[in-house]
């Protein structure tokens, strides 16, 4: 097919990484004389028909900065829309036919997505109803189906490292157990990574449950052998064997509505009365999506943004760029969103975690 016109938009939350695919798309359009269009926060963008034409200039110097200079919202859903003045959670709007009536008022030949598992079920939707989109997996939970890896995730995790390491210092001066915060929601992959890496002593995540009686064993365990302190690095979605979560707060109409949070400020009021240790909270939040991207992440996104154009020019809609060993490939949307990518509780990772010396915090493992 001929493409004359696309948009672009990066949806829910953003990512060091997400400029660098902007880049890629706009630079292998505009070379290719194809007119880009960059919609505002992500789908709100094609609701209100607020856009940006971009040019060589916009995309220059970009490939570092973190951020969207798009714009992003994870609370503009155009099939429950509610924010004003076309809605409000108390009555959403399906606006779904506006945001169509918008592509084809732009004469777009197509529309690339970046965003994770919230937007390309949006992306889905709109392709089951007719509209030509290909996919750019971004997030960084690294949760994802059908794509090895998630572009923001290697930044997430270099942050979530470098701030263990530096805890590290401080527990040890000071003799107390340390609780680190990481984000990835219903996926361990940042947690148990940055532990790795780190050399946390205990991580929770949320695919193994954690039993606070085996938390505070080891942390004694440790003591009796004059190890005078403890870090332990606990994923956001981290439950217990009863099921719970820490839950920060729940938000009508958005993509995120259950927001995660709290467990680092409960597990260290719990070691702390039950071992008698000094234990402090560290929560990394959004320290995690902030700032200039890694160079891995860098190569990722160019390579995922230069991909994502080519499959538009060959017609391949409905489909997400992917990442397999380290080549560019092309999957179903459908594919990517059926299942969440999560931590396999009896894989290599875990077994090697064991291995070494580390906790999960059940008596199940290990």
């Amino acid at each position: 097919m001929t493409v004359r016109k696309i948009g672009i938009l990066t949806a829910g939350g953003d990512c060091p990484g997400l400029n660098a695919v902007v880049r890629a798309v706009s630079k292998n359009a505009l070379s290719r004389g194809i007119e880009v269009l960059g919609f505002k926060n992500g789908f709100d963008g094609l609701v209100r028909n607020e856009f940006i034409q971009i040019t060589e200039h916009t995309v220059s110097g970009i490939l570092t900065l973190g951020g969207t200079i798009l714009g992003s919202s994870n609370i503009a859903n155009p099939f429950s829309y509610t924010l004003p003045p076309f809605g409000s959670p108390e009555q959403p709007r399906d606006l779904s036919s506006v945001v169509l009536h918008n592509f084809k008022a732009n004469q777009l030949d197509a529309l690339i997505t970046i965003g994770g598992d919230g937007t390309l079920h949006m992306s889905q939707r709109f392709v089951e109803m007719g509209m030509p989109i290909v996919a750019v997996p971004k997030t960084i939970d690294n949760d994802l189906s059908a794509t090895d890896q998630t572009f923001g995730f290697d930044s997430a995790l270099h942050i979530a490292t470098e701030a263990i390491d530096r805890l590290h210092t401080t527990a040890q001066s000071h003799h107390r157990v340390m609780i680190v915060e990481t984000m990835g929601r219903y996926a361990g992959w940042i947690a148990l990574r940055s532990a790795i890496a780190g050399g946390g002593d205990i991580v929770l995540i949320p695919e193994i449950p954690y039993n606070d009686d085996v938390i505070v064993n080891y942390i004694l365990n440790r003591k009796s052998k004059g190890k005078n302190f403890s870090i332990v690095v606990a994923a956001e979605g981290a439950k217990n064997e009863k099921g719970e979560q820490a839950v920060a707060r729940t938000v009508a109409g958005s993509t995120d509505a259950i927001r995660l949070g709290g467990i680092a400020n409960r597990l260290s009021a719990m070691i702390e009365d039950k071992t008698g240790i000094e234990s402090r909270a560290c929560i990394l939040g959004h320290t995690q999506r902030g700032g200039t991207p890694t160079a891995f992440d860098r190569w990722l996104s160019t390579l995922y943004g230069a991909k994502a154009l080519d499959m538009v020019i060959e017609g391949k809609f409905g489909s997400m760029a992917a990442l397999k060993g380290f080549a560019m490939a092309e999957v179903k949307i459908a594919d990517a969103i059926a299942n969440l990518k999560r931590v396999d509780p009896q894989g290599e990772e875990v077994r090697y975690a064991l291995e070494v010396g580390m906790s999960f915090g059940s008596a199940q493992i290990g």
